[in-house]
């Protein structure tokens, strides 16, 4: 399954519908409740996944779903498959400050081969795939996204999430060989902000789950960067991997010379 741009043009349509939904929600009251790992969840993320399970369920039929709230019905063994993150950045959603994204990738033997991230607060919209490319729309129009690559010896741009710190993150940080600047972000963002130019590199040491990175990666990758993990290979997913990712390293230049990642911890 390859898609061309009318069929990434409708994954761009099903998140901004799953978008509208969660700024129903975020134009009011809400309250949040805790999964069983703790993590929150509102009734924008749950209303988000409906419209999204609908509209793909709808254009693609026959192709299994696998979203942090739901999926598909019957035995998960698809090499072809979507992966959806509602609403990422809850906790950026719960704050307010408008860093929360909708995340829908298509995975095809293990590879984010199309994605599309949407900044519904932001009014950013981004989305590529294979044979496409990569691009961003705003209100202003639609601009296609190339990642930088940095001067030789210049400040390296950090990015780190706003949410999430580690121990293992300063450590990395202090033995970059250059000077660097930090930046935090909430979400997919971060390598969204990577795909567009405006920043090198985001080491991640904490806990992701798959559905928050495919997107996100095939809107990098088709940008020209890459998201590796520790041996220095593209990060992949699957229906029969672990729903959590390893520590991975999403950059610009993918021939980069970074600090090598600490490894997880067991468990």
């Amino acid at each position: 399954m390859q898609l061309d741009l009318n069929g990434l043009e409708t994954l761009c349509s099903i998140a901004e519908a799953a978008g509208r939904e969660i700024m129903d929600v975020y134009a009011g009251d809400f309250t949040a409740w805790s999964k069983p790992d703790a993590s929150p969840l509102t009734e924008a993320d749950l209303r988000a996944d409906a419209v999204i399970r609908k509209g793909l369920e709808r254009a693609f039929p026959g192709v299994f779903i696998l979203s942090e709230e739901s999926a598909s019905p019957g035995v998960a063994e698809a090499d072809v498959f979507f992966l959806v993150d509602p609403l990422d950045g809850t906790k950026e959603f719960l704050k307010r400050n408008d860093e929360f994204t909708v995340n829908i990738a298509l995975i095809r033997a293990g590879e984010p081969v199309a994605g599309v991230v949407l900044a519904p607060a932001l009014g950013q919209l981004y989305f590529a795939a294979q044979g496409v490319g990569a691009w961003k729309r705003t209100a202003a129009g639609t601009q296609a996204l190339k990642a930088a690559q940095r001067a030789s010896g210049g400040r390296l741009r950090v990015m780190g999430s706003r949410s999430h710190g580690s121990d293992a993150l300063t450590r990395w940080l202090q033995r970059l060989p250059c000077e660097y600047s930090f930046v935090a972000a909430g979400s997919s963002l971060k390598f969204c902000r990577i795909a567009e130019g405006e920043a090198d590199v985001y080491p991640r040491h904490g806990p992701t789950c798959q559905w928050d990175t495919a997107a996100a990666q095939a809107v990098l990758e088709q940008a020209g960067g890459a998201v590796l993990d520790a041996a220095g290979r593209p990060l992949r997913y699957g229906l029969g991997r672990p729903v959590l990712n390893p520590h991975f390293v999403a950059v610009a230049d993918p021939a980069a010379a970074l600090p090598a990642l600490e490894a997880a911890e067991p468990g």
